[in-house]
């Protein structure tokens, strides 16, 4: 029997266990060193939940908003003294009970999955024991829950240990009244009044959750508008959204503490005014989880903000370590970390194997409505990175918008002026996460808006504006944005 390859993965996320798949079905021995649950933050404290609690504040929006203009009629028995409360509302208890309960459920779904493809899954923390071998093996130290220690060899190490929530010194969760991102799930009644401190993109998804579940939300940017980093036509309909339900948006204010006051919390801004709610939601980015690893006395190279280096097939500066996801602060998504722990795979394995290639990633803010995007933004083009030309259609337009009642967004599509490549495109629209698809495929396969608008799109459909857009684009021949 010929040599096996030694892979050890330190973190269960999607960059650890779709590599451990990966790496399993190429026949490598691999095993999985993970201390919280297989899914990582991604399934059991963010992505999963943060998208299971949306799609039942994405039910009461659709509910409040469009029921009336459809010509829906709610029979409400409530009486009369009582005539302004809602219709529908709802239990946070039972919803963060169902929250946890499908978080649990994936990740048990993925070590059934990483386990039958005949990798071994270990729990405790892992860390690397000094520079790599003559023979060039590494060795991997994992610590358990009970302290007792076993030692690994591999001929490749992949450390995708993923991040955690930043926390400002002043403003420290205590689990109950001022939360990070990780303990709003322990929360078994409706906020009434919740601060959001930060307007990325965690901060409005969770702003925008809580309001259409029934709280009185305030978001505190410190930025000029909510989500900075997206297409500034895109965050200005959410912002416009947001106001227009009621959500008190607060530009350019610097949060500098929160504390408790009672069953109340008090935020302090950098102006010195202070503002109060009953919850405080803190959103202020992530730090990555890089410490305690082992990493600088194994020759791994990090970042001044705590990632790791890697290059674009996730190689770090010390021979046979990769990483992967979060840690690495590549683009903080699933799909990312799971590419580049593919891609380290396929690379040490001698698979054939692409780069990494950033501008053909699609990405949603789930919001509603929902901030889809994928290729070059508004940015690169404004900033000079590429030249091209785009058309936005607004969905107030489109057939299947008016009749399901939405008037909020619109299809943007960049292309190359010459030959009508497709470089890029924002979606903002219900379910943009499922709109995008035709427009990332452009993107990947380097179609031309010609190519676009001659597909056939169902009659109505939201989708027909994809190729609308495609069609006007088209037909200019030069010009800029319309």
């Amino acid at each position: 029997m010929g040599y096996v390859t030694r892979i050890v993965i330190i973190g269960g996320g999607p960059g650890g266990y779709e590599a451990a798949l990966t790496a399993a079905q190429l026949g490598a021995e691999v095993t999985v060193v993970d201390c919280d649950g297989l899914g990582g933050a991604s399934v059991l404290t963010d992505c999963v939940p943060s998208k299971t609690l949306i799609a039942t504040a994405e039910v009461m929006t659709t509910f409040d908003s469009s029921y009336e203009e459809l010509g829906i009629i709610v029979a409400d028995d409530t009486p009369h003294i009582e005539q302004a409360a809602r219709v529908v509302g709802v239990d946070l208890g039972k919803v963060n009970r169902r929250v946890k309960r499908l978080a649990l459920a994936q990740s048990h779904d993925i070590t059934a999955s990483v386990t039958r493809a005949g990798a071994r899954v270990m729990r405790g923390r892992g860390r690397l024991e000094g520079m790599q071998a003559l023979d060039g093996s590494r060795k991997v130290v994992v610590t358990a829950a009970d302290g007792t220690e076993e030692t690994l060899t591999a001929d490749a190490v992949l450390i995708a240990t993923g991040g955690h929530p930043r926390e400002l010194p002043d403003a420290q969760p205590d689990g109950e009244r001022i939360l990070n991102w990780t303990q709003v799930y322990d929360l078994t009644e409706l906020p009434e009044e919740l601060i959001v401190v930060g307007s990325g993109v965690t901060g409005a998804e969770f702003a925008g959750a809580y309001q259409a579940l029934g709280s009185k939300v305030t978001l505190v940017s410190s930025r000029d508008r909510v989500l900075p980093g997206e297409d500034p036509d895109a965050a200005a309909v959410l912002e416009d959204v947001f106001r227009r339900r009621g959500m008190n948006v607060m530009a350019r204010s610097r949060a500098q503490s929160a504390k408790r006051v009672g069953d109340r919390v008090e935020v302090t801004l950098a102006d010195g005014r202070v503002i109060t709610g009953t919850h405080c939601l803190m959103a202020v980015g992530a730090i990555p989880n890089s410490a305690g690893l082992g990493l600088e006395e194994a020759g791994v190279k990090l970042r001044d903000s705590g990632h790791i280096w890697t290059d674009k097939v996730s190689r770090t500066s010390a021979p046979g370590v990769y990483a992967a996801g979060d840690v690495t602060g590549v683009f903080a998504l699933a799909s990312v970390a799971a590419m580049q722990g593919r891609i380290a795979v396929y690379h040490f394995l001698g698979d054939a194997v692409a780069p990494l290639d950033l501008k053909t990633v699609s990405s949603n803010v789930f919001t509603d409505p929902e901030i889809a995007t994928v290729g070059y933004s508004q940015a690169d083009v404004d900033a000079g990175k590429i030249d091209a030309r785009a058309v936005k259609l607004p969905l107030l337009r489109n057939p299947r918008a008016k009749m399901q009642g939405i008037r909020d967004g619109f299809v943007k599509i960049f292309c190359r002026p010459g030959t009508g490549i497709v470089v890029g495109g924002v979606v903002v629209a219900p379910r943009a996460s499922e709109l995008i698809h035709p427009i990332s495929i452009a993107v990947d396969n380097n179609l031309t808006v010609e190519q676009i608008a001659k597909a056939f799109t169902v009659y109505p459909s939201l989708s027909g504006s994809i190729a609308e857009v495609a069609r006007q684009l088209q037909s200019r021949k030069s010009g800029g944005a319309g």
